[in-house]
């Protein structure tokens, strides 16, 4: 008997082998055409857009924090089960503490103080308002030049998430890393988060979101730039690659989706034959026991249906309640910075975070009230289901580095990437950190992108 179920899942290894080969072997530089869009309201101007690009400043007023303090002396919270930690989401007893921080100890002024820190701009294509921050470096090696650097955030995220890892791109030196790469840094809003204006009408999704931002880029005179991104950050990254391979000199991920693919049915016979499908034993202990990761995938899941399908619905509380908003994102801080913070009390947001930048990442969605908004590029992206897109079958081809982060919420091997990516230059296994990568450890993302940089420019 035994032996019977070592024989067929020898042949069916053999036979899945034999379709992955297939698969890969028929590569097809293929790439999305660019298209154009509207996204404002109305009907689309006759006249050309106006490009040009504004300062923007970051403010606030009395009568916003006022507004705030008043909505949070009035939360109503229901008691949590007893030993529940964050078993059952946001454990209402922790979130006390949020709260009486949010309402007697954080200084939303002075967190206004910091955004400004950065240069902010605001320029409008096809029809929105985009927003990003553009850093320069202060200083700059004799006979150098700096490398444009695109970065994109995910959700519940924010251009916030890079202010740590910012200095360390673009002025290296002073941070202890080599100055042989020194970078300029955009951080574009994407359409509905945050200060870019949120699309008017439906369809805006990822794709056309890497249009806009390539057309920023343009716009900041750049031809050629690097990308980086992890969650939504690194589908937009993903896709700018596929509509114009020839403008992007490297593309960096901390996180990849790649469901359409043949490596992922080898997950049910890994266990037994990982090395056949080229597992490390590394990516064995990230993937296995799979049932356990399979449960923690479905367990962070149930925001992505409610979001891919009725998005408005439950917007509706969030951008009326801001103690339910901070409920709502901060949750996710918790689990995909690290799942086994479920099983605390605090759910162990403070191990990695300050409340500082949490709750001014709150703020960035509650002041914009862009949570509607924001959750709305779910069901553009995922409403009519993943595989119904495009370019989840095409393959990337420009150089690849991929930045595998032990809590990220699915682990995805080299092969896996590879498979996507063809001309994956980099691939590392990072030592800690999950799913908000730079916001988390930006000292770790800094030094893979360099790497990865290095190695694109030595090519």
């Amino acid at each position: 008997m035994i032996w019977g179920v070592m024989l067929l899942e020898i042949l069916l290894a053999s036979v899945l082998g034999f379709v992955i080969y297939w698969f890969i072997s028929k590569d097809k530089e293929e790439t999305l055409p660019l298209e154009d869009g509207w996204w404002g309201p109305g009907v689309r101007p006759t006249a050309g857009e106006d490009e040009s690009i504004c300062p923007f400043k970051v403010e606030t007023s009395d009568e916003e924090i006022n507004d705030l303090h008043q909505r949070i002396e009035k939360v109503r919270l229901a008691p949590p089960l007893e030993d529940s930690r964050f078993h059952y989401g946001f454990n209402s007893n922790y979130l006390k503490k949020v709260i009486s921080y949010w309402r007697n100890g954080f200084d939303w002024r002075k967190q206004v103080e910091i955004l400004n820190k950065y240069p902010h701009f605001k320029t409008k294509i096809e029809g929105l308002d985009i927003h990003f921050i553009h850093v320069k470096p202060p200083q700059l090696p004799s006979g150098h030049t700096p490398k444009p650097l695109l970065m994109v955030h995910g959700w519940p995220g924010s251009f916030y998430e890079f202010y740590k890892i910012i200095p360390l791109l673009t002025d290296p030196k002073n941070h202890g890393l080599s100055d042989e790469h020194v970078f300029e840094v955009i951080c574009p809003s994407i359409p509905g988060y945050g200060f870019s204006e949120a699309p008017s009408k439906k369809g805006c999704n990822s794709v056309a979101t890497a249009r806009i931002f390539y057309k920023l880029m343009l716009r900041l005179g750049f031809q050629q730039f690097y990308i980086q991104g992890g969650d939504w950050g690194a589908l937009i990254c993903t896709n700018m690659a596929q509509l114009v391979p020839s403008h992007v000199k490297g593309l960096h991920l901390n996180m990849a989706l790649i469901l359409r693919n043949f490596y992922t049915i080898s997950l049910l016979l890994g266990r037994r034959f990982g090395g056949l499908f080229g597992y490390t034993e590394r990516d064995m202990e990230l993937l296995y026991p799979f049932k356990k990761v399979f449960y923690s995938l479905v367990r962070e899941s149930g925001y992505m249906h409610i979001q891919c399908t009725k998005p408005d619905t439950v917007g509706c509380a969030l951008n009326d309640s801001p103690v339910g908003l901070a409920a709502y994102i901060l949750e996710k801080f918790s689990t995909w910075t690290n799942s086994e913070f479920r099983d605390l009390e605090d759910g162990g947001l403070e191990r990695k975070f300050s409340l500082d930048d949490l709750l001014t990442g709150i703020m960035l969605y509650w002041t914009t009230g862009t949570i509607t908004s924001s959750q709305r590029f779910y069901k553009e992206n995922l409403g009519q289901g993943f595989m119904a897109n495009k370019h989840e079958t095409m393959k990337v081809y420009v150089p690849t580095g991929f930045a595998a982060f032990p809590y990220e919420l699915m682990h995805f091997p080299e092969k896996w990437v590879k498979s996507k990516y063809p001309k994956l230059l980099s691939y590392s296994y990072m030592p800690r950190g999950g799913h908000f990568a730079a916001f988390e450890e930006p000292e770790l993302l800094a030094q893979d992108i360099r790497k990865f940089v290095g190695l694109v420019e030595r090519q």
